[in-house]
């Protein structure tokens, strides 16, 4: 399946995609799409529906983030051999943990270049959200928590992440630098988290190609050793890293201004697209 939340901020309703692709109400169903509609058993109810049976929305609706009331964001840097190389990093001998504090938003939504800012940057991910909690969760039972997989661009100012004192939160996490979705696609339509191309445009112009395949750490690998420090929870979502091709790593660097459109997706999980503007107020 292909779920979604819709509507203005803060007053988002579920939805989800029928066999031609087109997105149906389902409030009538469920109050939202958060933590309490991602357990197996959540998501087979949902599965067992007719979508013909629920009213069809505009093609214009607007997509908020693919999951409500998100309270952690995890995320994995240098996550793939071929960034680390454009970052002249070393290989991680373990996942690189950071966390974004920003509140998730929507995948289409227009996003401020932070004021302050000198090195915006772009970052396209597969992400994943977590249906089932778990502590010390084993290697082979890990995708079984899976609820489903997103796009993540993993928005980024490079200044504030690298260049004020050390710890990267500082620079992934200015307001508006969360877009996920736009829709969460169940897992049972990705057999294998490995095999998923991704992408990233900037004024048009490919910026970044890879494959989840390049992963250092796979996903089932991030789940259980995240899961070895603490309990995942039911609506945690994962940005597991990105493929080369950043701003950071351009010769020279390239970041983006005001009046840029980057679009983004990952194979089977839908596209993102967001205007860059000037920061105000």
């Amino acid at each position: 399946m292909k779920l979604f939340r819709f509507g203005p901020r803060g007053a988002a309703k579920p939805g989800m995609l029928d066999a031609e692709g087109r997105g149906r109400d389902l409030s009538s169903v469920i109050p939202d799409l958060g933590p309490d509609q991602l357990s197996d058993e959540a998501l087979a109810r949902l599965a067992a529906l007719d979508p013909t049976m629920f009213p069809m929305l505009p093609d214009d609706v607007r997509y908020d983030a693919c999951i409500a009331d998100s309270q952690r964001f995890f995320c994995i840097g240098l996550n793939y051999s071929d960034h680390a190389a454009e970052a002249g990093m070393a290989i991680p001998d373990f996942p690189i943990l950071f966390t974004k504090v920003c509140e998730a938003t929507g995948a289409n939504d227009p996003v401020a270049i932070p004021k302050g800012s000198t090195k915006t940057d772009w970052e396209v991910e597969l992400g994943v959200i977590i249906g089932t909690g778990g502590a010390h969760i084993a290697l082979e039972d890990a995708l079984s928590h899976v609820a489903g997989y997103c796009v993540v661009n993993d928005l980024s100012e490079r200044a504030f992440q690298i260049e004020h004192g050390g710890q990267w939160v500082k620079g992934k996490s200015c307001e508006g630098f969360g877009p996920i979705g736009p829709y969460l696609v169940t897992r049972d339509e990705i057999p294998d988290p490995q095999k998923l191309d991704l992408w990233l445009d900037v004024n048009g112009e490919r910026m970044q190609t890879g494959n989840t395949e390049k992963m250092i750490f796979p996903v089932a690998e991030i789940i259980a050793h995240l899961s070895t420090f603490f309990p995942l929870r039911a609506g945690d979502v994962i940005s597991t890293g990105t493929p080369p091709g950043v701003g950071m790593g351009m010769s020279p660097p390239c970041y983006l201004k005001a009046g840029d459109e980057v679009r983004l997706g990952v194979e089977g999980l839908g596209e993102q697209v967001q205007q860059f503007v000037a920061f105000d107020g």
